[in-house]
């Protein structure tokens, strides 16, 4: 059941950043029902679950709600990610058992990922000190090279 509501969650929010525009209970069901048989209040249900968990905004229209997205799809799937991490009782070894699930191509796309995560670092101040850098085994106090 978890797994489905969270298949359910990410096929209403692929449905909202494709459309790109504000969206109704109603046009999403419509639209999930081309693939399959699913009730109005589970699709109401669940625009109000991601409402209330930041990732939609709404606004009154009339008698219904109108949902469009707080952020992007990228931001959502780091979320996720996040999230199905944090379950873990041994996080390194989760990221090497979902490493070994990857793609050569999603391979790289984590390396480039790395690289462009090492430009910015997430303490600035720690950025400046000697103690920031590669563990070379120096102190820091020596001269650059």
């Amino acid at each position: 059941m978890v797994r489905q509501l969270g298949e359910l969650e990410n096929a209403i929010m692929t449905r909202v950043w494709r459309w790109n525009r504000p969206v109704t209970v109603r046009e999403v069901l419509l639209d999930l029902r081309s693939e399959r048989e699913i009730a109005y209040t589970t699709v109401m249900t669940v625009l109000d679950k991601l409402h209330r968990k930041g990732w939609l905004r709404r606004e009154r229209a009339g008698r219904a709600y109108r949902y469009e997205p707080v952020s992007s799809r990228e931001a959502y799937t780091a979320a996720l990610m996040n999230d199905a991490w944090a379950t873990s009782d041994n996080p390194a070894a989760a990221l090497v058992h979902f490493f070994g699930l990857m793609s050569p191509e999603q391979r790289e796309a984590l390396r480039d990922a790395l690289r462009v995560a090492a430009l910015f670092p997430s303490d600035p101040a720690a950025a400046d000190s000697p103690e920031s850098g590669p563990d070379t085994g120096e102190t820091g106090s020596g001269p650059a090279r």
